[in-house]
């Protein structure tokens, strides 16, 4: 299997990179998960990705461990 980098990016204003990261882990637990994503390969090469809603939340409910694809 490859490996990927996964970078969801939010600005927030505020007094320190700690509150900034406060804030963003704040807004991680009380919200859905994000839907936008920029997805990084091996190679550093970025793109960007958005996630259907219903797509993506069919795909979490699944247990994905029985895949042969992930032995």
């Amino acid at each position: 299997m490859r490996k990927f980098s996964v970078s969801v990016v939010r600005e927030f204003e505020a007094d320190s990179a700690e509150e900034a990261a406060l804030l963003m882990y704040q807004q991680l637990a009380n919200e859905p998960a994000p839907l936008t994503y920029s997805v990084a390969d091996e190679t550093k090469a970025a793109t960007p990705l958005t996630l259907d809603r219903d797509k993506a939340d069919e795909f979490a409910n699944t247990d994905h461990t029985a895949d042969p694809g992930n032995w």
